[in-house]
């Protein structure tokens, strides 16, 4: 018995007692920033992919050609190539492609309720790309009344824009959808006209769409007759923001909207971040580990001819190395504890920030947080294990 009080008066005080502080403060500091860096990499995981956090715009993105001076004057180089849309269809990020086909005649759109007529154009993409769902949808040859969808952002500018410029009263999208607008289609001397449906309005694609079945029906009359390569597609994409999405549009030439993919370099740096704090966090535990590994052998080379004669007189030597383990492990429980306390305090912080402005993460440390506290734990315990046994061993 009092040579266990000595053990322990050695821990606490005297050439111990920095080396133990030190390795207490390490190891803290080292499992909090592997927490930290745990937690925030499941947060962003969590704001990406999780369904509250879904939004439906961001999966769909519409892919051109960068129009450089070189490809001025040159259409067939803005268009797209059989092997670059089937290479594109054939990459890991991409869920869903599809061609959107222009028109080949020229549109006038006269809505006399509106009080403006305008030229425009129409596009067509497959059915599966559109975010519309109407019974309305559907064009057969012979059809006088065209249904078209028309994206939300133009009845705002129309509402808030042309509308309060020219005083002319403002219009809900209940009020637009009831409206007939006419349509006329030519191309040379050739002229159709046509009744126009609003069918819906879409928050995906920012062109004035109408069936496929028409469109194809309308360039084989008033167009040239010959299908033309895209100039433009549509893909559907599990994460927008994704790192290697944007480096192939960039290498390849490819645009799309800028807002859809700008957190692709937000996305980049987070990851640098947790990976800097990841392995600053490893780096502090492996000095957590060196320093308690330092003082055990201090406190055992402080005792070495205690525990010889202790040894000496039939004491066995696990015992000595369950004494100095029963030393250390609550303080492992106690610092662990602080940690895991620290990042779930921090996380439901964290949590009630971004619902306020409509992101949501879980309130409390995710799995791997915990798991990995206690692998900590564990892997502590096991190294002064070690080298108790060891050190002891050598006496």
């Amino acid at each position: 018995m009092q040579f266990y009080q000595l053990l322990k008066k050695i821990i606490r005080t005297g050439v111990g007692k920095s080396r133990f502080w030190m390795a207490a403060i390490g190891l803290g500091i080292a499992m909090l920033l592997i927490l930290v860096a745990l937690q925030v990499h499941h947060n962003f995981s969590e704001l990406l992919y999780s369904e509250k956090n879904q939004n439906e715009r961001a999966d769909f993105l519409v892919i051109n050609k960068k129009i450089t001076n070189e490809m001025m004057g040159r259409p067939d180089l803005t268009t797209f190539t059989k092997a670059e849309l089937d290479d594109f269809a054939a990459q890991p990020f991409v869920q869903g492609l599809g061609v959107i086909t222009a028109a080949q005649f020229n549109v006038k759109m006269v809505a006399d309720q509106l009080g403006f007529s305008t030229e425009m154009f129409f596009e067509a993409v497959p059915d599966s790309f559109i975010d519309v769902k109407s019974d309305e949808w559907k064009w057969q040859p012979g059809q006088m009344v065209i249904p078209v969808i028309v994206p939300r952002d133009f009845v705002d500018m129309f509402n808030f824009g042309f509308a309060l410029g020219n005083s002319i009263p403002q219009f809900s999208e209940e009020t637009i959808k009831t409206l007939s607008p006419n349509i006329v289609i030519s191309q040379g001397m050739r002229t159709g006209q046509f009744m126009g449906k609003i069918a819906g309005f879409s928050d995906r694609i920012s062109t004035v769409l109408v069936p496929q079945s028409f469109m194809d029906w309308a360039n084989s009359v008033y167009g040239g007759g010959a299908a033309k390569a895209p100039s433009r597609i549509i893909i559907k994409t599990k994460d927008p923001s994704s790192t290697v999405l944007a480096d192939y549009l960039e290498k390849h030439g490819f645009s799309t909207d800028t807002e859809k993919t700008k957190y692709s370099k937000i996305r980049g740096i987070v990851q640098v971040i947790v990976s800097v704090v990841g392995f600053f966090g490893l780096v502090l535990l492996l000095f957590a580990l060196l320093v308690f590994s330092m003082f055990i052998q201090l406190v055992i080379a402080s005792c070495k001819k205690e525990i010889r004669l202790l040894i000496t007189l039939g004491a066995a030597p696990g015992q000595l190395q369950g004494y100095l383990l029963r030393q250390f492990v609550p303080m492992y429980i106690v610092i662990g504890l602080l940690a895991l306390l620290l990042v779930a305090g921090l996380q439901w912080w964290v949590s009630g920030v971004l619902a306020k402005h409509n992101m949501f993460v879980p309130q409390w440390p995710s799995l791997a947080a915990l798991l990995a506290t206690l692998a900590i734990l564990v892997l502590v315990y096991a190294v002064n294990l070690l080298s108790v046994k060891k050190h002891i061993a050598d006496i």
